[in-house]
């Protein structure tokens, strides 16, 4: 099997401004791409660049996908190392651009054994409950989304803060306060603490029965993670600070996290996020699937992969639930009550609508 050529677009989807500490997106700045071969099997992948967090944005995507493109025509896609090692001499980093191509392959692979990519990559289906994410706001308006949430059947809140601790603790206080102590409350700060806060923060906090914290601090103080970690009573998760399986070693061997946060957009793609996963799993490090602000496509790819890690128990695939204000996807994973179940076809079983692609700038290698 050849790769023949690759559809290339530009992959915009619109959505109500959602805001964490580090700033605000009001559209998604996503990458789609199409790997087209030979034999007639097509591979899909999604990229959604996060400039705040990956240093990419949908303009240096396009322009790296291009050049992605160009060095896998003619290639087999089905040896999925060697054209990941090529992408990776090609450049470092762009971690997001290369995470598509990293998902078209495996799709082709799935696809080509005739299976769902969850169980081409050695899984199975169970029970997977997601959470749903409270922008930055005023904590009463914070609230009432809480509300709304859980009214409508989420069992699980993720909080966003980071801006202003003596803010923030306003924020979990009053969202406590409104939906009672039988939802589960996850936060997540981006980065936007300084150590005294987020020892503060976390201490104060403690008392409002929180699962976990990701990332408290700006990934510069990554060498005050131990200390962190050793003073909270809550639970750190690594997620800006994990990149790839190394710096999950790093923190690993430094006692600087209790989880980590894998993401594909983040890692690079399904290839290095299994090799972060079985680097957790073997010190007994527990992992949760996370996501950018990419469509139901990538949302698919990353469920797969999570049934393929049995021991991902913690799911924050709730991105195209944040105010995407169109859904342009055919097929893919479904929700209902913030269980996620996944169509029973082979790849990824998620594709993009035609009349939304004819609106996309495209560009064919």
């Amino acid at each position: 099997m050849k790769i023949s050529h690759i559809h290339i677009y530009r992959f915009s989807i619109p959505m109500e401004p959602f805001a964490i500490a580090t700033g605000t997106m009001d559209f998604a700045q996503n990458l789609f791409i199409r790997v087209y071969t030979n034999e007639g099997i097509i591979g899909v992948g999604e990229s959604s660049a996060f400039p705040m967090i990956v240093g990419e944005t949908q303009e240096t995507m396009l322009k790296m996908a291009q050049d992605f493109a160009k060095l896998w025509i003619g290639k087999d896609p089905l040896a999925i190392d060697k054209r990941l090692a090529e992408l990776n001499a090609f450049t470092a980093f762009n971690s997001t651009c290369k995470s598509a191509f990293d998902m078209a392959l495996y799709d082709i692979a799935a696809k080509h054994a005739k299976l769902p990519l969850y169980q081409f990559l050695g899984g199975e289906i169970r029970k997977a409950l997601t959470d749903i994410t409270v922008g930055i706001d005023e904590p009463e308006i914070m609230a009432t989304k809480a509300k709304d949430f859980v009214k409508n059947g989420a069992t699980i809140i993720k909080i966003k803060l980071g801006k202003n601790l003596t803010d923030d603790l306003k924020r979990v206080a009053k969202i406590r306060e409104v939906i009672g102590d039988k939802t589960r409350l996850r936060l997540d700060a981006n980065q936007g603490w300084t150590f005294e806060e987020a020892l503060l923060g976390l201490n104060e906090l403690n008392k409002y029965k929180i699962d976990f914290c990701e990332q408290p601090m700006r990934t510069w103080f990554d060498d005050e993670l131990p200390e962190l970690v050793k003073r909270s009573p809550i639970k750190i998760m690594a997620d800006e600070s994990c990149y790839n399986h190394h710096d999950a070693r790093r923190l690993i061997n430094n006692n600087a996290c209790d989880m980590i946060n894998i993401k594909l957009a983040k890692s690079g793609g399904i290839n290095e996020a299994l090799k972060i996963y079985h680097t957790a799993t073997m010190n007994n490090i527990p992992c949760m699937i996370g996501g950018m602000l990419e469509s139901r496509l990538a949302a698919t790819a990353c469920l797969h992969f999570a049934f393929a890690c049995k021991k991902i128990n913690h799911f924050d695939l709730d991105t195209s639930l944040l105010g995407h204000l169109v859904d342009p996807i055919v097929g893919g994973l479904g929700y209902h009550n913030y269980e996620m179940t996944l169509p029973q076809t082979t790849g990824i079983g998620a594709d993009v609508n035609e009349d939304y692609l004819k609106n996309c700038e495209m560009f064919v290698i």
